[in-house]
């Protein structure tokens, strides 16, 4: 199969899938297909194409467009070729469990992003297209069970709303073992506290809870389930770009931070951004103690 009848087919299943091409430097025109699985094709030798690879899926896994460049071999920060990178993915998939008016609020404001939106809940009177219009699926089951085989990726986002022992737990459980990235879970200080230690009692690790964004949100003093929403969105926003979520008045330089240095290592890049999050974490629990 060729490179355009694989991306044609890759489009038709609505998969991810980036075009990676040679637009200076030797070998103009050399292109890769890459998926998150494999690639096919080649930019000019192997270095090079192991390089792109890893630059693209770094790429395709934010949903981002644009221009990398490398030495003639690979090589990291050299401008010796120039690769431009097009990445063609669906809509990153956003699961607000609990439909409570806290979860209409967030599947709006979800949508507005540009995510697709699934409410789960267990609740049948609870769990409807009447109060939940902007949601893209509406699913009556329970949300760990739901979780257990639903389609989960690095741009996949779960919101744990339900404020409830016997659905948090599990579901909580159930997202851990996904590699979603970002997880975050609703509840005052004291339910954070309650639901960190049955999630203990359960064999979950403290790096496993470091995953989990509790509570849910940026403390931006939120009221309302708008308000609430707006905070959880902004906390999504900068775990996804790895900043920390502070104001910009406080920084110096420019507002738009360059974009990811995408020939880092995925290491390296998780190191960063886990760095990043522990950061805005911390900030976090700090501002709720003085609550």
């Amino acid at each position: 199969m060729s490179i355009l009848e694989r991306w044609h087919a890759a489009l038709a299943e609505q998969s991810p899938v980036a075009i990676a091409t040679l637009v200076e430097g030797p070998g103009l025109g050399g292109k890769l297909l890459v998926t998150p699985e494999d690639h096919a094709g080649t930019v000019g030798n192997e270095d090079l194409d192991r390089a792109v690879v890893e630059a693209a899926r770094g790429m395709l896994e934010g949903g981002r467009t644009g221009m990398t460049h490398f030495g003639t071999r690979g090589q990291r920060r050299m401008e010796d070729v120039t690769v431009f990178v097009q990445s063609f993915a669906p809509p990153p998939r956003m699961y607000v469990f609990g439909a409570i008016d806290f979860a209409s609020a967030v599947a709006r404001i979800g949508k507005f992003m540009g995510y697709r939106i699934t409410v789960c809940d267990a609740r049948a009177v609870f769990a409807t297209r009447e109060r939940f219009p902007s949601a893209d699926e509406i699913v009556v089951t329970w949300p760990d069970e739901f979780l257990k085989t639903a389609p989960v990726d690095g741009r996949t986002v779960i919101c744990v709303l339900t404020h409830d022992p016997k659905f948090d737990v599990p579901v909580l459980k159930a997202a851990l073992a996904t590699p979603a990235g970002y997880i975050g879970a609703m509840g005052s200080r004291r339910t954070h506290n309650n639901r960190t230690a049955r999630l203990t009692e359960e064999g979950v690790t403290d790096e496993e809870l470091g995953r989990i964004s509790s509570p849910i949100g940026l403390d931006i003093g939120s009221r309302t389930p708008e308000e609430t929403a707006v905070a959880i969105a902004a906390e999504i926003i900068a775990f996804r770009t790895g900043h920390s979520g502070g104001r910009l008045a406080e920084r110096s330089g420019p507002i738009h931070a360059p974009e990811p240095d995408t020939a880092t290592s995925p290491d390296a890049r998780d190191a960063e951004r886990d760095a990043e999050r522990g950061t805005a974490r911390s900030a976090a629990e700090a501002a709720a103690r003085e609550r």
